[in-house]
């Protein structure tokens, strides 16, 4: 039996290096996911530029009150079918990520998903807002987006 190893965190190197708005050399993802929805901004001719981890939104952490900066995972211009160009802020999440946690025995793990949870909550509604105010829009995509 061979083991193949996941790929979880590495860097991207775009064929399409025009497309890219930012830093090419300095591209990461952290989750297969993002890999995966990296290949697809590269490849597709509908995207018309993007960009990975380079937009912070400031967002006020329930669990400690303070605020800190989002990092949004991807801006990207899309060009839509009536050639208008559409421009997205992207957070690319396990689909289990994006729902409360299942109520169960109050353990260590599902209190770190409560309050991890609640942390992707505000950081979203801070997103939301601030696309709102930028004609943006806000997408969360999951591994059934991007059929994994």
């Amino acid at each position: 039996m061979v083991y193949v190893k996941e790929i979880y965190k590495g860097r991207f190197i775009p064929k399409n290096i025009i497309k890219y708005l930012g830093n090419p050399s300095n591209i990461i993802y952290r989750s297969s996911y993002e890999l995966k929805f990296m290949n697809w901004c590269d490849q597709n001719e509908s995207v018309v530029g993007w960009v990975s981890e380079e937009i912070a939104i400031p967002y006020r952490n329930p669990l400690d009150r303070k605020v800190h900066k989002y990092m949004v995972d991807f801006y990207a211009e899309i060009k839509q079918p009536d050639n208008k160009i559409k421009k997205y802020l992207i957070e690319v999440k396990p689909e289990r990520f994006t729902k409360p946690p299942e109520k169960r025995r109050k353990t260590k793990k599902y209190l770190q998903e409560v309050a991890q949870y609640g942390v992707n909550e505000a950081k979203w509604k801070s997103a939301r807002q601030f696309c709102k105010k930028q004609d943006l829009e806000f997408l969360i995509i999951t591994e059934k987006d991007l059929r994994i």
